[in-house]
């Protein structure tokens, strides 16, 4: 596989942690030896995902923290605030991880999913590991019709800025990089925001309403992190884009919500986005590209929800 756009399978196996990634079937568990993974953001939804995806695989895994520490004793946990460039250089230095995926962000903080990214990326070249930078569709403006990973970013939000200029500094400073475009994450136990939100509203414990015209293409969190780590471990460089299949608006993906999970439906309150509400309404990213060069396959929301259910 080779970049979209990015240095070759010759110019990565230059890499002095080439040796370990490289898999001869790409697939996330067959690399040819153990790696050590670090994962920033690991106690998020994603992160914690990412983390089990690689213990499963034999990989031995370090993960960051950012208030409280997890649970989790099977993971060597570390302390880490992104906005300290010194901090997270000290960390690659300390662990020498093969591999760096950075899943960490705050919609709120140009520090930290900007700067933050910045960082990362400085220190992983320093570390000579191998950078998996984890973005989002929010880089568009959803003026589009759909986005694959040709189209240039255009941000509507002060997020979706930070996310691109993340994204920018990330290409600016390691070329052998991963930029990883996702959308919405869905698991099964209702711990993603959108899915704490539908349960919310079925429970009346929640106001507001699932908006019928701001679309998505949602992905399951499991299949999202073995993406990712195949992507780690295969030639890939440059953008790719790692959605779900299916084109869903927020109030369809409520009512897929709550069928698996046993709720009423009908308590879902539907309606149409303010005018005055900023950000992108339909935002469809064409994962078409990335997909057929992965193994993991991105189920639609529709399947993986429906299969759930059953």
């Amino acid at each position: 596989m080779t970049g979209f756009g990015g240095p070759s399978a010759a110019c990565c196996a230059a890499c002095p942690t080439w040796g370990k990634l490289r898999t001869a079937s790409v697939f996330p568990g067959a690399y040819y030896a153990p790696v050590d993974v670090l994962v920033i953001g690991g106690s998020g939804f994603l992160g914690f995902e990412l983390i089990q995806r690689a213990q499963l695989a034999g990989h031995r895994v370090t993960a960051t923290y950012h208030s409280s520490v997890p649970a989790d004793s099977a993971v060597q946990w570390r302390r880490l605030d992104i906005r300290r460039r010194h901090d997270v250089a000290a960390l690659a230095a300390d662990t020498r991880p093969d591999v760096i995926i950075n899943a960490a962000y705050r919609q709120t903080d140009w520090e930290t999913t900007a700067d933050g990214a910045m960082h990362v990326a400085l220190a992983a070249t320093a570390a000579s590991a191998r950078l998996v930078h984890v973005s989002s569709d929010v880089v568009f403006s959803g003026n589009a019709p759909s986005y694959d990973e040709r189209q240039l970013p255009d941000p509507v939000t002060p997020y979706g800025a930070a996310k691109a200029a993340a994204e920018t500094a990330v290409k600016g400073i390691t070329r052998a990089a991963v930029i990883a475009r996702t959308s919405l994450i869905i698991g099964d136990g209702g711990g993603s925001p959108p899915e704490r939100l539908v349960h919310a509203l079925a429970a009346g414990t929640a106001t507001g309403v699932l908006y019928t015209d701001q679309v998505r293409c949602p992905v399951h969190v499991t299949d999202l992190a073995s993406a990712l780590l195949e992507l780690a471990a295969a030639a890939a460089t440059g953008i790719r884009h790692l959605a779900g299949g299916d084109a869903v608006s927020r109030y369809e993906l409520g009512v897929l919500i709550a069928a698996r999970d046993g709720l009423d439906p009908a308590r879902l309150p539907a309606g149409r986005a303010p005018a005055d509400r900023p950000g992108p309404l339909d935002l469809r990213l064409d994962s078409t590209r990335t997909q057929a060069q992965l193994t993991t396959r991105l189920r639609g929301a529709r399947q993986f929800l429906a299969l759930a259910s059953r």
